[in-house]
């Protein structure tokens, strides 16, 4: 039975609890919108795998023995769960969704678009609990084990199969420091620039000991000088803003803080004047609607994006 039970057609459940219901198989067929001959055949099959006294022939219609009710019992447990995963697919509507989203990225990235992307998430889900948490060395476990919903990270940031991944954004990179900077607003080749002390945002993952830039430098055969490295965007933004020191980073820096103005890069290869964000979730969560309506959501909101000119 076992084997049988592996291969059985949960439609079957269905019919068998329609007749035990019914008691008749032409009144069974009726409710199921199915022929006189479907019902029969179904039965024949249930009678071969769970036996031929599941139902007893009599004047007016069947009889369902003791284990056909409880079978019945058992499927209308199993089948409404089933129902029910399947209508929240079907029927999703975010404005009534009052469950959790947890969104995991980087922290640049939350510094810079944290508030815009939590204010157009929760226009679309106004009953939803939100957690809009920076990227750390747990966080990719917790995407794997689907307690984060959504992740936003930079696109050279390894991420195994399981996630799928798209592009978001790509964004043209540019030399960011304080308005009017004595050297900048000159020149900002290599020559000119290379004694000036560099800031830079720790990203977890990706240049906690040193950047690309810094090996750009080297190569160059000169030293960088690294005033700054920190966690926090705002540390970074003031650093920056006071002093003479220059970040490689992105034009959106200019909108944190007043203070600061973007410049034009000095030579680099072309695959270092630009980074794209990525946005993920679970490959397994591909068809979920929630899933799909973050991305949506997400995708417009950098959709209209217009960064600062450099």
């Amino acid at each position: 039975m076992k084997n049988k039970l592996q291969e059985l057609d949960l439609n079957l459940l269905k019919l068998l609890k329609t007749v035990v219901e019914t008691r008749n198989t032409h009144a069974a067929a009726d409710k199921l919108g199915i022929s006189q001959t479907s019902v029969s055949r179904g039965l024949a099959k249930l009678r071969d795998v769970f036996g031929e006294q599941l139902f007893i022939r009599k004047a007016h219609g069947v009889e369902p023995s003791e284990l056909a009710e409880k079978l019945a019992e058992a499927s209308d447990l199993m089948l409404k769960p089933l129902i029910k995963v399947v209508e929240s697919y079907q029927n999703f509507d975010p404005e009534e969704f009052n469950g959790d989203v947890k969104i995991a990225m980087n922290i640049f990235f939350l510094e810079l678009h944290g508030e815009g992307i939590f204010n157009a998430l929760r226009g679309q889900f106004p009953n939803a609990n939100f957690s809009m948490v920076y990227w750390q060395e747990h966080s990719l476990t917790e995407v794997l084990n689907g307690e984060v919903d959504y992740l936003i990270h930079f696109e050279g940031y390894p991420l195994p199969q399981e996630i799928y991944s798209h592009t978001l954004e790509e964004v043209e990179l540019c030399l960011v420091a304080r308005e009017n900077h004595p050297v900048l607003s000159q020149s900002s080749d290599w020559a000119s620039i290379h004694h000036l002390p560099l800031a830079r945002v720790i990203i977890d993952g990706i240049n906690s000991k040193r950047s690309p830039v810094e090996e750009v430098y080297l190569a160059k055969g000169f030293q960088p000088r690294v005033s700054l490295t920190t966690h926090s965007v705002r540390v970074l933004t003031n650093k920056l803003s006071t002093s003479d020191a220059i970040m490689f980073g992105s034009q959106y820096m200019t909108s944190l803080d007043q203070r600061l103005a973007s410049y034009p890069l000095p030579e680099l290869p072309k695959q270092m004047r630009k980074i794209r964000v990525s946005g993920g979730y679970l490959q397994s969560k591909r068809g979920y609607p929630l899933n799909q309506h973050l991305h949506q959501i997400i995708q417009s909101y950098f959709d209209s994006l217009v960064p600062p000119k450099v």
